[in-house]
């Protein structure tokens, strides 16, 4: 997802927005070509973040009373794969910023029916949807994680499958219950809110490390994490 625009380039945290607004999908509603792919021995995302007011004042639907700070902001970007990000910007003028803008909110309202983001009315009902998508996490990590003795193998196809997991589930799980316990924090206890807090500081922290190729130490994932809503 590289952009080098000067101030109108996107910090990392920007860049870990979009992914999670994605759900790893290209944001044209006639596309959503997935975005994350393993080939092979090969890891790697084909996502390219395109700037709805034009990065430039002669770029694309360019605008020259925003500022370059502003169009590298959050708002004034979309993800998209190689071809949809050429396409808008060759034949600008078939599509505004008003029809982007409009692509970008419709996609973020579909990943939420996705993920099956809704209000429940109490702790149990909540329990078994995020049980369910913590199980999914944990088997992949005790199967082929970092730390099963496999890890002593040089010839081991773990670290590939680990990838492939991280990139295909576990990603786009966290990003889940993050929207899901956020949309039911009403029901959280005041342990579990510290709880939480601690596990989004690590969603934040996996996805730099994933996305970003942020190799410094993040937090670790909350084992009480295992336990919230019971």
């Amino acid at each position: 997802m590289s952009c080098k625009r000067g101030k109108a380039t996107p910090n990392s945290y920007v860049k870990l927005q979009l992914f999670a607004d994605s759900g790893g999908y290209c944001q044209n509603p006639e596309c959503n070509l997935p975005l994350f792919h393993n080939v092979g021995e090969s890891n790697f995302h084909i996502a390219e973040m395109a700037h709805i007011i034009g990065a430039s004042n002669d770029g694309p639907r360019s605008l020259i009373t925003l500022t370059k700070d502003d169009k590298g902001k959050f708002e004034n970007l979309i993800l998209l794969c190689p071809n949809c990000h050429t396409k808008i910007d060759k034949a600008e003028s078939e599509f505004s910023d008003r029809l982007l803008k409009k692509w970008k909110s419709s996609h973020s309202l579909k990943i939420q029916v996705l993920f099956g983001i809704k209000k429940y009315e109490n702790r149990s009902g909540i329990r078994q949807v995020v049980k369910k998508i913590m199980l999914e996490n944990r088997v992949i990590f005790d199967t082929v994680g970092p730390l099963t003795d496999e890890r002593f193998n040089p010839e081991s196809e773990n670290p590939k499958k680990w990838k492939e997991g991280i990139l295909s589930t576990i990603l786009p799980n966290n990003r889940k219950l993050l929207e899901i316990i956020e949309a039911n924090y009403n029901l959280l206890n005041p342990e579990e809110e510290i709880v939480f807090a601690n596990f989004k500081q690590h969603v934040r922290d996996f996805e730099d490390k994933h996305i970003n190729d942020n190799e410094l130490s993040g937090a670790t994932f909350p084992i009480k994490m295992n336990n919230i809503f019971e």
